[in-house]
């Protein structure tokens, strides 16, 4: 391409115009020199400095635990993700709205950290109400005391049983 915008014998003017137009277009948003080199260089501080961030993020994440304090000592506990409490002290986050402190009943009151549900009231395990009871069993029939009390007309004897030959073989079982 460039032997031939050296000599004007090769190409006429307007082909020479639409060349240069498309070496233009080609080079177009490139960098060159300094201005790649540096432009490198922000791209590689930048990624090592979100990958950074992001590892140290995780680590200290990990690392974290609750903030409570139970009787002047700090709970040991790891916090939960994305907050400052673990689990049997999530309810003293003021900005927290994922859990509740069971309410218990009127004997045992319970203050155990249940997760919101569609429920109005959330319960811990130990207080859920039940639903009533949809199946009610039927009720057994009261059977007879004694066996031998029965009529004896109701049993066929051994030879009522026996086939006859006026019945067809196939009705004889």
């Amino acid at each position: 391409g460039s032997s031939l915008l050296t000599g004007p014998e090769g190409l006429m003017a307007k082909e020479r115009e639409n060349l240069k137009r498309l070496k233009c277009l080609r080079r177009y948003r490139q960098r060159y020199g300094v201005e790649a080199l540096l432009h490198r260089q922000l791209r590689e501080r930048r990624v090592l400095a979100t990958d950074g961030a992001a590892q140290q993020a995780h680590t200290t994440r990990s690392s974290q635990r609750c903030l409570a304090f139970v009787d002047d000592v700090r709970c040991s506990n790891p916090s939960l993700p994305l907050t400052r409490h673990c689990l049997a002290h999530i309810c003293q986050d003021t900005n927290q709205t994922l859990f509740k402190p069971c309410q218990g009943s009127e004997e045992v009151p319970c203050n155990k950290p249940v997760p919101v549900s569609l429920s109005e009231e959330p319960c811990c395990p130990l207080h859920l109400r039940l639903p009533p009871q949809m199946y009610v069993p039927e009720q057994v029939l009261a059977v007879p005391q004694e066996l031998g009390a029965a009529p004896t007309e109701l049993y066929l004897s051994a030879a009522e049983l026996q086939p006859t030959e006026s019945l067809p073989l196939e009705f004889s079982d």
